[in-house]
């Protein structure tokens, strides 16, 4: 049965990552500009949710037909190179018959077909970017799973895998968290955990992952008051999320992952340094950190409460 479960979390985390790379194609804008509703071919997003969930690539763009090599222009020989001057004989020295040969042995022109023939539509392939977001969501479904075992609380955890990718790629793109995914996910992550709770073989507590995510979020809030340059509002609203994720497991635990996340950041913007591509009052994306903190604290919570 373990194995199972770890099976069926691998292929929900997959699943549920190839339709991370449309959503953070559309939502990855400046907060002035509208999501974007068209392809970089300027194709129309159309499918299910209005586009919004389907394969990387549009309808059309998949069905585009790809420039395909003409074998026969590829295995024609070369043509005779041009001679030179020396080579080329002078109107004196050709015969007066070879200057007007018979029509009829001019021989015809080839007939030129009146169409080209098109080439077979072939998919266009999903780019090794696009392979990230599954990969990186089966991993932590897998990781989750494996230290969680068959509890109710799992399957909150799964739920909000895809939608954390998800945040993580925007927000590395374009220093964003939109609200339209943090809000929502920020009410029903506590919601999830009590229904959890109300289930057997539970693990944490409702209460706790109810202070923590206000917690945790009053934390960030005052950090943006201190420097809103360095903290911005979507991560004071990410961290409802996070905050109540992470208390389930108790307040030890809400701290590691926390501060493995400002851990992690910190270390990202000294490299940064080093590396001469910022300074110090540069400003970095601090959600993917913030995310990757919480699988942290996540996994290490249920590793504790393991019997």
């Amino acid at each position: 049965m373990f194995v199972t479960l770890i099976a069926v979390a691998a292929l929900w985390g997959v699943a549920t990552g190839l339709l991370v790379p449309r959503a953070a194609y559309r939502l990855s804008v400046e907060p002035e500009e509208p999501w974007r509703d068209r392809c970089e071919a300027g194709h129309e997003l159309a499918g299910p949710a209005r586009g919004w969930l389907g394969a990387p690539a549009c309808a059309a763009c998949a069905t585009a037909p790809r420039p395909v090599a003409d074998p026969a222009v590829d295995s024609a020989p070369a043509t005779n190179p041009v001679p030179t001057t020396d080579s080329v004989p002078t109107v004196d020295s050709v015969p007066a018959t070879d200057l007007a040969p018979a029509v009829d042995s001019v021989p015809a022109a080839a007939p030129v077909p009146a169409t080209a023939p098109v080439p077979a539509p072939n998919p266009v392939p999903v780019g090794r970017r696009h392979l990230v977001a599954p990969v990186l969501t089966a991993l932590a479904c897998v990781a989750l799973a494996a230290v969680t075992g068959p509890r109710p609380e799992l399957a909150v955890w799964l739920l909000l895998a895809p939608f954390a990718v998800l945040l993580a790629t925007v927000d590395a793109r374009v220093h964003r968290l939109p609200d339209p995914l943090t809000l929502p996910l920020a009410a029903a992550t506590p919601l999830l955990l009590l229904g959890a709770e109300l289930l057997p073989y539970d693990a944490g507590s409702w209460l706790h992952a109810l202070l923590g995510g206000l917690a945790l979020s009053a934390g960030y809030f005052v950090l943006f008051l201190i420097r809103p340059s360095g903290m911005g509002l979507g991560d004071v609203k990410l961290a409802l999320c996070l905050g109540a994720a992470l208390g389930w497991y108790g307040w030890g635990i809400l701290f590691v992952g926390t501060f493995a996340a400002f851990l992690a950041g910190s270390l990202y913007g000294l490299a940064l340094v080093l590396a001469r591509r910022g300074s110090r009052k540069s400003a970095i994306p601090f959600g993917p950190f913030m995310i990757g903190g919480a699988l942290v604290g996540l996994v290490l919570g249920a590793l504790s409460a393991s019997p």
